[in-house]
């Protein structure tokens, strides 16, 4: 079987994993129930999320221990989300489902920031300490101790763990960084100096790079990411915004495109072969949770060994990473890229980040470089952040000992993502996040009652935590 048909079946099973009646539709549904069951609080209590995270950031607290504090959780986790998604992962969803998926992706963002809320909840909740007496977290734990059914539990938190660690291999964690990473230099190295260079030079650089952080564990991917994370988001966003205000006379025009073909289907136009509807949901959800991870339970296994007082103080930190992610970042990539028209030119209908790289030099001489150094940035925090999500999937299903080759493993198969087509490790990527979400979000419905539970407590209690510890039954203090 050559390279394009398996694309195509992987295309193929893909296209029914997120047809709107399938992943997007749970999706929203537990993402629904979940903002019932927190009284809104990703539109109530979003000043609150707002100023923890702020807050985090001035606040500059030694942890003992092995917690890493707030900000450096949500570092961390921007640094897996605000990933190439946001700039390779917004052109492929416009370039599959039309300006339309835009809508679809920031549907996704509204219930996934009550999704994101929880999940890091429950991480902090159900956290433990591993024989290495380092704390370990995530839908592996939470589903398994604090599921009321053992058998049901047991079953999605071992299927979770099995799913991610693939998925962080070989999904959109890994390979489709590098890939992108590769594509946007080549790009700009073909527009700024005319030369011509093969995808396996930069994928030997983001190999390296990767392969060198990764010794350094937990303490020094998040010691990594609180520093380049922030730098990173304010150097691409500010670039595109100077595009939109420039463009600024396209902006109605570019949100009418949204709105419009969010519900009707886009019509055929240069070298775009039209959409439906059904495809703007899928690229726009497939991609949304691609981008923030809500739903996905990626992002609650380094919130859940954050240092904070109470649960709920870093579920809300995740609202502010949800919105961070998809209505800020992954916004103004779209907003470019409709901007420019590029999305129906037929030289980009392949395109993934060096569409986004295209679009911002029609109007600004040189963003190819800086959409290179943003990709580069971009796919290196996710590259470190998902190392450590599959690291801790490995390790709950075989074992402290297995760590070692996991991050060889993972660290080889960063410089096979630079070089395949987009359409396969994209394809790849968007399944296995699928396989992904699917066992997260059911262990999540089982414990709806607990995050209800938590929620009312803190904003109860100001903040004191009453509930019990699911171990020792005392209220909780901080530590696993």
């Amino acid at each position: 079987m050559d390279v394009s048909t398996l694309t195509e079946h992987i295309l193929a099973i893909d296209s029914r994993v997120w047809q709107p009646f399938a992943m997007p539709l749970v999706l929203v549904i537990v993402g629904g129930l979940l903002t019932l069951m927190t009284g809104f609080v990703q539109i109530r209590r979003f000043p609150i999320a707002f100023r923890m995270a702020l807050g985090g950031l001035l606040r500059k607290d030694a942890d003992a221990g092995q917690t890493i504090t707030s900000f450096q959780a949500l570092s961390t986790a921007l640094a897996a989300t605000v990933g190439n998604g946001n700039i390779g992962g917004v052109a492929t969803a416009i370039l599959i489902g039309g300006p339309g998926a835009v809508f679809w992706m920031w549907a996704c963002a509204a219930v996934g920031m009550a999704t994101k809320y929880a999940e890091a909840v429950l991480a902090v909740h159900y956290r433990v300490t591993r024989e290495t007496g380092e704390l370990a977290s995530g839908p592996m734990y939470y589903i398994l101790r604090g599921s009321a059914s053992p058998g049901l539990g047991r079953l999605f938190a071992y299927l979770f763990a099995a799913f991610g660690a693939v998925t962080c291999l070989a999904g959109t964690g890994n390979m489709a960084q590098s890939n992108t990473v590769a594509r946007t230099f080549v790009e700009a190295a073909r527009t700024l100096a005319g030369v011509e260079v093969p995808t396996w030079v930069p994928g030997v650089l983001i190999t390296a790079a990767v392969g060198l952080v990764l010794l350094g564990g937990l303490k020094r991917i998040a010691t990594t990411a609180e520093r380049i994370v922030p730098l990173m988001i304010v150097i691409y966003v500010s670039t595109a915004l100077i595009y939109v205000v420039l463009n600024v006379g396209q902006l109605p025009h570019v949100f009418s495109l949204i709105f419009s073909e969010a519900f009707t289907p886009t019509a055929a136009v240069g070298g775009f072969v039209g959409a439906s509807v059904a495809q703007a949901i899928a690229a726009g959800v497939s991609r949304g949770v691609l981008s923030n991870e809500a739903g996905l339970g990626s992002a609650p296994i380094v919130h859940g060994v954050a240092n904070v007082k109470h649960p709920a103080e870093q579920g809300l930190v995740g609202v502010f990473e949800v919105f961070t992610d998809t209505i800020v970042v992954c916004s103004m990539t779209a907003f470019v890229i409709l901007s420019s028209g590029l999305w129906t030119d037929v030289a980009y209908q392949g395109a993934s980040g060096d569409l986004t790289a295209a679009a911002l030099s029609t109007s600004i001489p040189g963003a190819s470089l800086v959409v290179a150094l943003s990709s580069f940035l971009f796919g290196f925090s996710t590259l470190i952040g998902w190392s450590y999500y599959g690291e801790k999937c490995f390790e709950f299903l075989f074992g402290s000992k297995v760590v070692v080759l996991y991050r060889a493993l993972f660290t080889i198969l960063v410089m096979v993502g630079a070089v395949v087509s987009v359409q396969l490790v994209w394809a790849v990527g968007t399944l296995l996040n699928g396989f992904m979400a699917f066992p997260n979000l059911m262990g999540m419905l089982l414990l709806l009652g607990t995050v209800r539970k938590i929620t009312q407590d803190y904003f109860a209690n100001r903040g004191e935590y009453g509930v019990s510890h699911p171990t020792t039954g005392a209220r909780y203090d901080g530590r696993a």
